[in-house]
C-alpha cells in the first residue's frame, strides 16, 4: 500500500489506493491528495482562457472540470469524516462486543447488500467472545463504514465473506470479496476504507490488505479484554450511525 505520489495527478485511474501511513497522518494525506484535482482545475481553466476554443472543446474543458470537482468533493467528505473521528477522541471507552456490533452493522447493510446482489456471508465459529475497549459511538462509527466499503467493492452476484477469530491478546476481523479491476484511489468505497483504516489506527488496530488476482483480503487486528470483563450491555444498533453511506 502505497500513498498518493504526484504524477498520479495525471492518471487518476490508475490512483494507489491512500494508506494511513507513520509518515503523514491521515488528514495531511487527504490534504495532499486535494491539491492534485485543485491543480489540475486551475490549469483546466488557465488553457481555456488562454486562446480561443471550439465549442466542443470547451464542453470537453467543462466535463473535466466536473470530474476534478467530484473528486475533490469526495475527498472533503472523507477528511470531514477523519476529523470527526479525531473530535471523539474524548469518548469514555467501554467494553464492547464486536460480535454483536458486527451482527447489528450487518443487519442495517442488508437491504444495500440485496439492492447490490451481494451475499453476505458472516462466519462467528472462531471464537466465542472476541471483547475490545473502544468508545462505543466511534467503534461503531468504524465498523460500519469498515463492512459497507468492503460491500461497495464487492462485485454484483459475488459473496462478502466476514470472519472473526481472536488470541488471548488479540481480537481479528477478516473481510474477503471479489472485485473487478481497482478503483481508482479516489472512488468512495477506497476512500471509506482509508476513514476506516485511519478510525481503526486510532482504537490500536493494526490494518492488512491483500489483493490476489480478483480477491481482495482486508484483515484488522486489535487488542482485547478478557470475556469476564465484557459489559452486560451489547452495543446498540442506535449508535451505529446509518448515514455513513458511500455511493
Amino acid at each position: 500500500m502505497s500513498s498518493i505520489i504526484p504524477g498520479e495527478a495525471q492518471h487518476p485511474q490508475n490512483a494507489a489506493p491512500l494508506a494511513t501511513t507513520g509518515m503523514r497522518s491521515p488528514v495531511e494525506q487527504l490534504l495532499h491528495a486535494l491539491n492534485q484535482p485543485l491543480t489540475g482545475l486551475q490549469c483546466s481553466m488557465e488553457v481555456a482562457l488562454a486562446s480561443s476554443r471550439t465549442p466542443e472543446q470547451y464542453v470537453q474543458g467543462l466535463y473535466e472540470g466536473l470530474e476534478l470537482t467530484e473528486r475533490m468533493r469526495a475527498l472533503v467528505e472523507a477528511l470531514r469524516a477523519v476529523v470527526d473521528g479525531e473530535e471523539e477522541e474524548n469518548e469514555e471507552p467501554e467494553t464492547i462486543e464486536l460480535k454483536t456490533l458486527l451482527r447489528e452493522v450487518l443487519d442495517d447493510l442488508e437491504p444495500i447488500a440485496e439492492v447490490k446482489r451481494v451475499r453476505i456471508v458472516p462466519d462467528w465459529t472462531a471464537a466465542s467472545s472476541l471483547a475490545l475497549k473502544a468508545g462505543r459511538r466511534r467503534l461503531g462509527t468504524v465498523v460500519f463504514r469498515f463492512v459497507e466499503s468492503a460491500l461497495s467493492l464487492a462485485d454484483s452476484g459475488s459473496a462478502l465473506q466476514i470472519e472473526t477469530g481472536g488470541a488471548p491478546d488479540e481480537a481479528w476481523i477478516r473481510l474477503r470479496w471479489h472485485a473487478g479491476s481497482p478503483r481508482p484511489a479516489f472512488s468512495r468505497p477506497e476512500l471509506g476504507l482509508f476513514v476506516a483504516q485511519a478510525g481503526w489506527a486510532r482504537v490500536g488496530a493494526q490494518w492488512e490488505r491483500e489483493r490476489t488476482q480478483d480477491l481482495e483480503t482486508l484483515t484488522v487486528r486489535l487488542p482485547r479484554v478478557s470475556a469476564n470483563n465484557v459489559s452486560a450491555n451489547s452495543v446498540s444498533a442506535n449508535n451505529v450511525p446509518a448515514n455513513n453511506r458511500n455511493s
